[in-house]
């Protein structure tokens, strides 16, 4: 049967959950201190006590005084006595001796109550302290146990218990008494009444927290958490980039349908949780914080503590400030800069001040003069209140948008300045002054003098400068079409030496193959049509509606006139005189216009559950003759269908 004080030893510790060495410790501790206490031994002598945990016997050893006759019991130890337990011991030396009192069990029991007790629960407090010094930022769910005032008592893992303040609580939730609550470890301290465990709901950790739960993507790394800007039960906004390309990191914590996100509102009291995407770009990071608003222009300014001017259109800017500037102070605190949101007519107002105030920019201000007038007589009408069109906000935003960035030119460094600075490939081609000129002074046509002034092209340097480098940019503007592109290319072609221009339009040359390599190099005539374009039989991989459509439209006589695109060459007397035809054209024109060959129609029957791969049927071949006769007078290609009627008979149709 085993010992009572083992019965109890193991029941202390399933019951603190403690360590068998701190039991013991304590143990040990108490006995030291009840053995002092019942024989008033000094502080100063050193006294050990052994417990064994087997038998539950205490031993207790003290250092004492070794002399020839003892005097004080407590202090002093004969030398006979020192020498059974140190053969070397000498009189007038110290030496361990054991000392425990006949009747220290029960005394002991008595006086070391207390003291174990206390010990046993220091170990605890400490144990506590330990574990959730290591839980600090991560979620603990525990059960409410208290509520007052000042908030409510939660008891966690280890017999602890956490303090969860009103201030910590996300507003207008409410917990009752064996409710389980979801909080995050914000702080563990000690103090004298135990460890304290703060726990907090409000923290912005708690809802990284909860999206790596929710997550996978996240907990594994794959998709990163940015920042967090979160204004407790309102709204919060997360921004998230991923690792791995071909992720979406926005749909990833969103999930199929919103059920991961809408996971984390509920926890949150219905809290608005905005997911947007990381960018390494300032201007584009901030202008996607400020979602839902849709934004005109993002303007960045380090010379007064990272200042970003946010413009937006009209009808959005009470949604891009939010309710009591909340959306505005989220993306600050997302972003790391300091956001000033503005209106496009305010914005516009801002730059013409800035335009006509600050001396570094009065280059600029000539050049913008004749769009100036325009924009100002757009405010005014603003101003009074009257609508605007899309294309004239349009006009405001590019120049906002022209004016501000010359400003952040003009205020970035000297090494950000040479940065914007566009080497010139026009330098020593065209004068400066002309370079410099405005568009509207130009011989440009005044409405695409405008469009491109919209466009942001000012002087001539720009436009030249962009079609230079991709003239495919300006014909795919608003408003520019071919004659308007035709009129630009007229005016360059003034201003650039032909040869700069043959170079930079000059298309990329095709290799000729050889068997056309004579062809090639033949002089152009006009050769008939049946040889400019050869007609190869049909493929079998030709699709079959394709070829019903031919047969409808040869199966019938019809005649069919065909404008002549050029003039006839000169020297083709005596040959029936047929128009060139362009080659796009030729591709125009029908199969029985092109050729006066004989075609064979063949109709296949195709499979519908094997189609492209079906049998094919041929029918009957049907022989169709079309001849292609040009009346000069009338500048018109004729073309003859013949059908026969007998053995030696033909009608013309």
């Amino acid at each position: 049967m085993k010992n009572e004080f083992i019965l109890a030893f193991n029941e202390v510790i399933e019951e603190k959950q403690l360590p068998k060495e701190v039991i013991l410790q304590a143990l040990e501790s108490a006995m030291v201190h009840a053995y002092r206490r019942s024989l008033n031994a000094s502080a100063d002598q050193k006294i050990e006590a052994r417990v064994d945990p087997e038998t539950g016997k205490v031993l207790i050893y003290a250092e004492k005084e070794v002399v020839e006759e003892v005097l004080d019991d407590r202090t002093e130890v004969d030398l006979a006595r020192a020498k059974a337990v140190d053969p070397n011991a000498e009189i007038g030396g110290l030496v361990v001796v054991e000392s425990t009192p006949t009747d220290f069990g029960r005394v002991a029991a008595q006086t070391a109550r207390q003291v174990i007790q206390q010990r046993i629960r220091d170990a605890e407090r400490q144990a506590q302290l330990d574990y959730y010094s290591k839980q600090l930022g991560e979620i603990v769910s525990g059960i409410v146990q208290a509520a007052n005032s000042q908030g409510l008592t939660i008891g966690l893992e280890l017999r602890a218990e956490g303090i969860l303040y009103r201030k910590e609580m996300i507003p207008g939730e409410r917990f009752r008494i064996h409710d389980r609550v979801r909080a995050l470890v914000a702080e563990a301290k000690d103090s004298n009444k135990g460890p304290q465990i703060i726990l907090s709901r409000t923290h912005r950790d708690f809802l990284r927290r909860l999206l790596e739960n929710e997550v996978p993507e996240i907990y594994h790394g794959i998709v990163e958490i940015r920042s967090i800007a979160r204004e407790p039960g309102e709204r919060a906004k997360v921004a998230v980039s991923t690792t791995q390309a071909g992720i979406d990191p926005v749909g990833a914590c969103v999930g199929i349908r919103g059920v991961r996100i809408q996971a984390i509102v509920r926890e949150l009291h219905d809290e608005k949780i905005d997911v947007i995407e990381w960018n390494p770009d300032p201007v584009v990071f901030i202008a996607k914080a400020i979602s839902p608003a849709r934004v005109t222009g993002v303007y960045l300014s380090e010379k007064n503590a990272k200042t970003a001017t946010v413009v937006v259109p009209e009808d959005q800017l009470s949604l891009a400030i939010g309710r009591d500037g909340q959306n505005a102070r989220l993306a600050a605190k997302l972003t790391g800069w300091r956001i000033d949101i503005k209106s496009l007519s305010e914005a516009t107002s801002d730059a013409i001040n800035k335009l006509q105030s600050e001396p570094s920019l009065a280059a600029n201000l000539e050049a913008e003069k004749p769009v100036l007038e325009h924009i100002l007589d757009l405010l005014g009408k603003k101003a009074e209140g009257r609508p605007l069109t899309a294309e004239e906000y349009e006009a405001m935003a590019h120049f906002t948008d022209r004016v501000e960035k010359k400003i952040a030119i003009q205020n970035a460094p000297e090494e950000q300045k040479a940065e914007h600075v566009v080497p010139s490939t026009l330098t020593g081609l065209v004068p400066e002054e002309t370079l410099q000129q405005n568009l509207l002074d130009s011989d440009l046509p005044e409405h695409v003098a405008n469009i491109l002034q919209e466009s942001g092209y000012i002087t001539n340097g720009d436009l030249l400068e962009q079609m230079q480098k991709n003239m495919d940019v300006i014909f795919r503007l608003q408003g520019i079409g071919p004659k308007a592109m035709d009129a630009i290319n007229q005016w360059r072609e003034k201003l650039l030496p032909s040869p700069v221009i043959e170079e930079a339009v000059s298309p990329v040359e095709e290799e000729i193959p050889v068997e056309n390599a004579a062809r090639e190099a033949e002089p152009e005539s006009i050769k008939p049509l049946e040889e400019a374009v050869e007609i190869e039989p049909l493929a079998e991989t030709v699709e079959f509606e394709t070829q019903q459509k031919v047969e409808e439209l040869t199966s019938e006589p019809e005649i069919e006139t065909v404008k002549a695109t050029e003039e006839t060459a000169e020297g083709t007397s005596g040959e029936e005189e047929e128009s060139e035809v362009s080659f796009e054209e030729l591709f125009k024109l029908k199969p029985s216009i092109m050729t006066d060959e004989v075609i064979d129609d063949e109709e296949e029957e195709v499979d519908g559950a094997n189609f492209g791969g079906a049998k094919k049927k041929k029918k009957k071949k049907k022989r169709r003759f079309v001849e292609i006769e040009y009346d000069p007078e009338a500048d018109l290609t004729v073309v003859h269908k013949k059908h026969k009627l007998g053995d030696d008979e033909w009608e013309i149709t």
